[in-house]
């Protein structure tokens, strides 16, 4: 089980990790050697709350695709399971972003002491600029 919040957590069963190979440079170790992991996770057929999967379906998230799905790619270590394991706190942390309930904004004005203030500087800009203009005789 992945643990997400206290109360929520889903099973690994529901977690589709495949071992891919890794990019970049490596030497003649990489073109034999799957290290890197490409996890996949289904939000639609996934165990989570409705809540939790319409929060995570409107995120705006470039590993969140169109169809729903969840695709992590981790590749930074040199052993498979420290990407596994890397791959899976990513997608934890994923979720646990969407468990905190955002706060709702206060509509606020300015103080009527702000207002004057703002006007004043205005107001002393504008004879700064008054003052350089050319003087009429």
């Amino acid at each position: 089980m992945l643990q997400i919040t206290q109360r929520t957590a889903i099973p690994l069963s529901e977690i589709e990790l495949t071992a891919i190979r890794s990019q970049g440079a490596g030497g003649q170790n990489v073109n034999k050697v799957a290290t890197a992991i490409h996890l996949r996770f289904d939000i639609n057929a996934s165990s989570l709350s409705p809540l939790y999967k319409e929060r995570l379906l409107n995120l705006n998230d470039s590993r969140i695709t169109k169809d729903g799905i969840i695709i992590i790619k981790a590749q930074q270590h040199r052993t498979q399971e420290q990407n596994k394991e890397d791959a899976i706190n990513r997608l934890q942390e994923l979720l646990q972003s969407v468990t905190i309930k955002p706060k709702k904004r206060q509509p606020t004005k300015p103080s009527r002491g702000a207002k004057q203030k703002r006007l004043d500087s205005k107001a002393k800009r504008s004879q700064i600029k008054a003052l350089r203009k050319n003087i009429e005789e």
